[in-house]
């Protein structure tokens, strides 16, 4: 009988706790637990939109670099084109240049060799 009352009062404890529990600390955990994983998630928000105003940062970053490496590459075709085109000048010019002092020199061994016909009719 003892015993049975002993078992009895272990029951109405277990009982008892399991009440408290259900009625009392299960709702304390779970507004906890509501409370903190909605900053939780604020927080998570919070950094979500900092890392695509990074990310955003970051293409407008490499939208300009890449803007700025097409312009570079633009400006340097056009001073290529503009060489060459200097460079065909210059060879045109050289070449009648030396066009002219061939004819000069032609013409100057052809006086060069009727002076010396005088000489060697003689």
């Amino acid at each position: 009988e003892k015993r049975g009352l002993r078992e009895l009062r272990v029951l109405e404890n277990l009982k008892k706790t399991i009440l408290e529990t259900n009625e009392d600390v299960l709702p304390k955990c779970e507004q906890s637990m509501h409370d903190n994983l909605s900053e939780v998630l604020q927080r998570l928000q919070a950094a979500n939109d900092m890392i695509h105003k990074l990310q955003e940062k970051e293409h407008e970053k490499r939208k300009i670099q890449a803007d700025k490496l097409m312009a570079g590459e633009e400006k340097r075709v056009a001073q290529r084109e503009t060489f060459l085109q200097e460079q065909q000048s210059k060879r045109e010019e050289v070449d009648e240049e030396h066009r002219k002092a061939m004819e000069r020199l032609k013409e100057q061994y052809s006086e060069m060799e009727k002076e010396l016909a005088k000489y060697v009719s003689f």
